[in-house]
């Protein structure tokens, strides 16, 4: 018997050798945390950097890799702990520099970081580590913020293909909605939605040419800044269009997404656009977290989306009304402009990719996996992983375009900016006298297909992102456990009263509850 039992002893010391370690930190309460309550717990010790860093990436280990499997992540920061060690001994040492100081953060990985690849989702950029960090990735690490890795993406931020199926790329596979995994996170910045929204880290930076920051903030339960083109610096990103592209934060409340968005304002050099702002950026946005912020604005209410889903159309007339309680005045619109100019908008952005990434692939040296897009199609239709789901038709007939001299390229963006802008957006608010729009951001996420691609419905995007105008959305309600958001978007260079709007709303019905992440 005392043979038997030591066998047995064994048999059970040897199976726990072979488990998986505990996590090292789970005593920490990190879910659902803000920025500032985070700095708190630094301040009085309740937490350390080092702590903090460790507890998400051993969640994403957890929830990302071994189950629910979200699919958010493409690349983890091995340097993470250790850039953490850094922030800490600067806090023990008396400096602190600012309120993103030891924040974890996830980046989209079409953003440059010279210490992790940046590929866009494409096999064909897979291991592709840039020379240098993008400019906001700069000033996100100056800003003291821990980047823990790099988020999947619809591939080539959902540029790809005649159609597609959001939050999928050739490299990462399918990113998956927390709040339901059978169904789409959106996109293009599906990674850093899904992330955020499950708690793997505190902030998100994604971006947008139409939709790709808004959509997925409302279809994850987040709020979502996509501000004024030329706000942030675009360049180290990889491009879609110069006219419409911005990064921006994604976050699960506006005052996160405030503090966020001030760490990355500035003049870049390097990206024409930002010049303009110097006149307009704030490097503190939360002086505009106001609670009475709707009180005496002027709103219209874009009731163009409406008609696709009456209980998305349900909360966005009880969201009206709620902004009417918090005295704002709603003033109806039907429409913005007048002309359709979907066409030109589409013809704008398929000269600028073929521009912006044969210049993107240029600034990555001899070593650059491709040197233009005409050998990227090439490599993708060779693909069979690539080709396996979608036809990468847009890349095709980008390619077969020809340079911004074009008249062809030079009438579309004269004709799009002048409706969206002068004729659209800048018209109806002095007509008015508003002082933002309101319409909803989204519908309840769909069922993935792979097969059929992506069911959209419910979208108020396009007006802000073909002016290059900004756009916040913030969670209004949930429809069978699913999100749906409120965008309020004005003029350029309006990022503050937006701001002052979307955080009185989002204290008047604060409705953001984090996903219960069950497994399929």
């Amino acid at each position: 018997m005392e043979t038997n039992n030591l066998l047995l002893l064994a048999v059970i010391l040897l199976l726990g050798a072979c488990q998986p370690n505990p996590p090292a930190y789970q005593h920490l309460d990190l879910e659902e945390i803000t920025i500032p309550e985070l700095q708190q717990g630094y301040q009085n010790g309740q937490y350390s950097i080092e702590e903090v860093t460790g507890a998400y990436l051993d969640r994403i280990q957890a929830i990302d890799r071994n189950g629910p499997v979200l699919n958010a992540m493409l690349h983890i920061n091995p340097r993470a702990r250790e850039q953490a060690r850094k922030l800490d001994r600067e806090l023990a040492e008396g400096t602190s520099r600012g309120p993103l100081h030891g924040v974890p953060v996830v980046l989209k990985d079409n953003i440059d970081t010279h210490d992790m690849p940046t590929t866009a989702g494409a096999r064909v950029m897979e291991g592709s580590i840039p020379p240098k960090d993008a400019f906001i990735t700069a000033r996100l690490r100056e800003a003291g913020a821990v980047i823990l890795g790099k988020s999947n993406l619809s591939e080539w931020a959902n540029f790809h293909s005649s159609f597609s199926s959001s939050g999928w790329s050739a490299l990462g596979g399918q990113t998956k909605n927390p709040y339901d995994l059978s169904r789409n996170p959106c996109g293009s910045s599906s990674g850093p939605g899904a992330a955020i929204s499950a708690n793997l880290a505190v902030v998100g930076i994604g971006t947008e040419t139409n939709g790709s920051i808004t959509c997925p903030s409302s279809a994850n339960g987040l709020v979502g800044i996509k501000p004024t083109v030329g706000l942030l610096s675009r360049s180290g990103i990889i491009p879609i269009s110069f006219t419409q592209d911005t990064p921006g934060p994604m976050t699960r409340s506006v005052t996160d997404a405030a503090i966020a968005l001030g760490t990355m304002v500035g003049v870049d050099q390097e990206d024409s656009k930002t010049g303009p702002s110097k006149d307009h950026l704030h490097t503190n946005y939360t002086p505009f977290l106001k609670e009475d912020g709707l009180q005496g604005k002027r709103i219209g209410f874009w009731t163009g989306p409406l008609g696709e889903h009456h209980r998305v159309d349900t909360l966005m007339h009880q969201a009206v009304r709620l902004l009417e309680r918090q005295g704002a005045t709603i003033v109806t619109l039907e429409t913005i402009s007048e002309e359709n100019i979907g066409e030109a908008a589409f013809q704008v952005l398929l000269y600028e990719f073929k521009d912006g990434l044969n210049k993107y692939f240029e600034s990555l040296g001899p070593d650059a996996p491709v040197q233009t897009l005409k050998q990227l199609v090439e490599a993708t239709l060779a693909d069979s992983v690539e080709m396996r789901y979608f036809d990468h038709d847009l890349l095709i007939r980008a390619s077969k375009k020809g340079d911004l001299t074009s008249e062809e390229y030079t009438e579309a963006l004269d004709r799009m900016l002048l409706h969206t802008r002068e004729e659209g957006i800048d018209r109806v608010m002095d007509e008015h006298k508003l002082d933002a729009i309101v319409s909803p951001t989204g519908g309840p996420a769909w069922k993935t297909d792979l097969t059929n691609g992506d069911h959209f419905s419910v979208s108020s995007s396009s007006p802000a992102a073909r002016a290059g105008y900004p756009n916040i959305t913030v969670p209004m309600g949930y429809i069978d456990g699913l999100p749906a958001g409120i965008s309020f978007f004005g003029r350029a260079w309006s990022e503050p009263v937006l701001i002052e709007m979307a955080y009185a709303f989002e204290q008047a019905k604060p409705v953001r509850k984090a996903p219960a992440l069950q497994k399929e």
